[in-house]
């Protein structure tokens, strides 16, 4: 199961430091109603777990998957990716067996796209030169922080398109 939860998950590495990522999140708790907040079609449910010490914090998701289907139970985690914790890590990873279909790949690059664009949004003016986010396979990439596939600024992710982050939480 170890390897089918990676194979299964979702990563990026997103250009914005941890602090500016969970002082967003905070907010986005304080405006969510009944401990969820829409991410997409997806849902952000709190309490944020917090670990200060590591760097890390942990967030339920219900990862959308159609109109007629309930939502799929998915946990995101987000943790310092540099050493000086100018960027983040955030994986998806499903809580319960999935079907990898191509509608469930989508749905989690769908909000993982929409969640990279809405923290950008909480980047103060000076940062706003920066690279925004792209796919990485996290648990490869780990043991290589070196050239992580960030993106450069005016390329895109594969497999991405410019609608991929169609609403964002309030700000």
């Amino acid at each position: 199961m170890c390897s089918a939860a990676s194979w299964l998950s979702f990563g990026r590495i997103i250009d914005i430091p941890f602090e500016i990522c969970v002082a967003a999140l905070e907010s986005w708790q304080r405006t969510g109603q009944d401990g969820e907040l829409r991410i997409g079609q997806s849902l952000l449910r709190w309490p944020i777990e917090h670990d200060r010490d590591c760097c890390t914090c942990r967030i339920e998701v219900g990862l959308a998957r159609g109109s007629l289907r309930p939502p799929r139970r998915m946990r995101l985690e987000i943790s310092c990716w540099s050493p000086s914790c100018s960027r983040i890590a955030a994986e998806l990873i499903p809580c319960q067996r999935v079907r990898p279909t191509e509608a469930y790949f989508r749905s989690g690059h769908l909000l993982l796209d929409s969640l990279t664009h809405s923290l950008l949004q909480h980047m103060p003016a000076q940062h706003t030169d920066r690279v925004s986010a792209a796919p990485v396979d996290l648990p490869a990439a780990r043991g290589k922080r070196a050239g992580t596939g960030v993106l450069r600024p005016g390329s895109r992710a594969p497999g991405t398109s410019d609608s991929a982050a169609t609403s964002r939480p309030p700000a």
